[in-house]
């Protein structure tokens, strides 16, 4: 018995502990892609036959007055817009179902569209999530506010990237790399990325501003919660008292603004990752799939709920990013079909596109596999 009870209040604590937060993050995000697909074609005056959140069967739903079925499926990885004339969850053409059609029926199919109509529709669903995450940004900056300290050096590690390059404790760094630094919160979101990379550093010693090259060196860290990552540091400390470190809350416009540049960090980071894994710079060791998100966002819920709302907003950058990767299924894909369409004048044949769509498919599998792998070993 005793056994019983440990086993149901063990998967208890994991379902509130991990699961839970993570739907709670990963289901708005789903939401907000999609609802940009669907609401950019309808404006289009494309039919909609189904708006899920999941996948498999359907747990709760109900259909519009437009013939839309909006419902939640038992599995909440991910979520679809299925249009009239798709074949599938992925958008894929119904080359059959397509020769059976009325003039009437066409009108309202997704594929009968234009080229331009049919780009803003997919491209509607990645920006939908950039849009949610500078809303959520904006709003956190005037909420909470932003965490701000001088960007003094208090001390400079021994045998660190910031000694060779000839840093001293009590410079003020002025900008990094052509990015003028405002605070010194602001200095690992272009530091991180950039393990190996040589960056120019300016700093303000004695009134006058001095110019060095710096090369961040790559380690590993680890966080509270037992979280590794490998990234880009240059070896430099500051403390409260010479940060004068303090929380600013900001106004509509430059909260909008600092959400822009913050959003913009999150795109850049994982595409110099992925490029430094292309050109062989880095193991791809650190990418992390569904378990890896899970873990996170059960350790960032423990932090509070504003942590785990600021949560989604990355979230929300991810996987709009990766939605824009040219791997058919995805929507990168879709746009690269329509990119050569519109440069040959004709959509590629049906032949065509059934096998980039069968090499998408096999691509995601494996790409799911191997980040899954990863975060197992991990």
């Amino acid at each position: 018995m005793s056994e019983i009870i440990s086993q149901i209040f063990g998967n208890t604590y994991w379902f509130l502990s991990y699961l839970l937060p993570f739907l709670l993050v990963l289901t708005p995000v789903v939401f907000f892609h999609e609802l940009g697909h669907f609401a950019v074609a309808r404006w289009n005056g494309v039919k909609v036959d189904v708006f899920a959140v999941g996948f498999g069967k359907e747990l709760i739903g109900r259909t519009d007055s437009h013939g839309t079925r909006w419902k939640f499926c038992a599995i909440p990885l991910g979520g679809y817009v299925k249009f009239a004339g798709d074949a599938n969850a992925a958008s894929s053409p119904d080359f059959e179902q397509d020769k059976l059609m009325s003039e009437e029926e066409k009108a309202g199919s997704f594929m009968h569209k234009s080229v331009g109509q049919r780009a803003a529709v997919v491209i509607a669903g990645p920006l939908a999530n950039f849009i949610l995450a500078i809303v959520i940004f904006t709003a956190g900056f005037m909420i909470w506010g932003k965490p701000v300290s001088d960007p003094i050096i208090a001390s400079v590690q021994e045998e660190s990237a910031a000694m060779d390059a000839g840093l001293k404790a009590g410079d003020l760094i002025v900008s990094l790399n052509g990015t003028k630094i405002g605070s010194f919160n602001d200095i690992p979101l272009i530091v991180a990325p950039n393990a190996g990379r040589e960056m120019t550093i300016i700093v303000e010693r004695a009134g006058i501003e001095r110019s060095f090259q710096i090369t961040p060196r790559e380690k590993e860290i680890e966080d509270r919660f037992g979280n590794k990552q490998k990234i880009g540091l240059i070896g430099i400390t500051n403390t409260r008292e010479v940060g004068n470190f303090r929380i600013e809350k900001m106004g509509i416009i430059d909260a909008f603004g600092e959400a822009v540049t913050q959003t913009w960090y999150q795109i850049k980071i994982p595409l110099l990752y992925l490029k430094d894994i292309i050109i062989g710079k880095k193991s791809a060791e650190m990418l992390g799939g569904p378990i890896k998100i899970a873990k996170y966002s059960g350790d960032i819920a423990s932090q509070g709920y504003a942590s785990l709302i600021q949560f989604i907003a990355f979230i929300s950058v991810a996987i709009g990013l990766m939605n824009l990767f040219p791997i058919p299924m995805l929507d990168g894909g879709h746009l690269m079909f329509y990119a050569i369409e519109a440069i040959r004048g004709r959509p590629l044949s049906e032949k065509a596109q059934e096998m980039g769509f069968t090499v998408g498919l096999v691509a995601i599998f494996s790409l799911m596999i191997f980040t899954t792998y990863n975060d197992v070993f991990r």
